[in-house]
């Protein structure tokens, strides 16, 4: 599954809003589907799934990842198979845009290895949601040999969610961020805290920065870019909280050329 700057927003804001209210209501696995391809990324398919007015979640998958799709037009049958369970879809496509009938036929396999996992009380909806984004009992097994031992539940289907994997843990370790906490991992990957990043700010002599401060760089917006361009304006010592503090406060180097009279002058 891709996830998205947005992808990720997306799908977190409907899975979380699905699982809030799953508990209260019969879970039932089908319901109905709509999908469009992208012009911006023709190799992915955004899907949403629809249960009900409070069961709704969506994904962006590559093409293939489905069997039997196509998106040309016309009727249509496919299939998204995961180690949780296949997804069945039929219904019509016409000019990239798609919309049908989808039902879910869970993995008794799955639950069996889930089970010898620690895993024996996986919910239908919980498995639908790992189905949905595609968490492995090879990821899960991987997660633990890197110190996170039986995650509960919600937390893989957040790991599947935020695109949490093994590849990412390691990323961040070996970029001086080792032994983080599942939930600081979710936050790194809510908000695009990755190891090109840090070795970006590394680069730039931010060898020490807290996770927190990571956090705040990348929810104020403040890039590498940005860092060279403080630098370039005059501030070559700011520090990481100097520089949130001008991205909060809206300054830049334009605010800066502008306040110290080195603006072009207009004819």
């Amino acid at each position: 599954m891709r996830l998205m700057s947005s992808r990720l927003s997306l799908v977190a804001l409907l899975l979380m809003a699905t699982s809030a209210v799953a508990a209260s209501s019969t879970f039932e696995p089908r319901g109905t589907w709509s999908a469009s391809t992208k012009r911006s990324d023709p190799s992915t398919l955004n899907l949403q799934l629809q249960q009900g007015p409070h069961r709704n979640m969506g994904f962006t998958e590559p093409l293939a990842s489905f069997q039997g799709l196509s998106t040309t037009g016309g009727a249509t049958t496919f299939t998204l198979p995961r180690e949780a369970g296949t997804f069945r879809f039929d219904g019509q496509f016409q000019d990239g845009q798609g919309a049908g009938h989808f039902r879910f036929e869970a993995s008794s396999a799955f639950l069996k290895t889930m089970a010898t996992l620690g895993y024996s009380d996986i919910t239908p909806e919980a498995q639908f949601q790992l189905a949905a984004t595609n968490v492995t009992t090879a990821r899960i097994q991987a997660l633990a040999a890197l110190g996170y031992k039986q995650l509960s539940t919600e937390e893989l289907i957040q790991a599947g969610i935020f695109d949490v994997t093994p590849k990412y843990v390691r990323g961040l370790s070996d970029a001086g961020y080792p032994g983080l906490s599942f939930k600081e991992l979710v936050a790194g990957r809510i908000h695009g805290v990755t190891p090109d990043f840090v070795k970006q700010l590394r680069e730039l002599g931010f060898t020490d920065l807290t996770q927190d401060q990571l956090l705040a760089f990348r929810i104020h917006g403040v890039t590498p870019d940005f860092v060279k361009q403080m630098r370039e304006s005059g501030y070559p010592n700011v520090t990481p909280d100097e520089l949130v503090a001008l991205r909060i406060h809206g300054i830049d180097r334009v605010f800066i050329r502008d306040m110290s009279g080195t603006a072009p002058k207009k004819k």
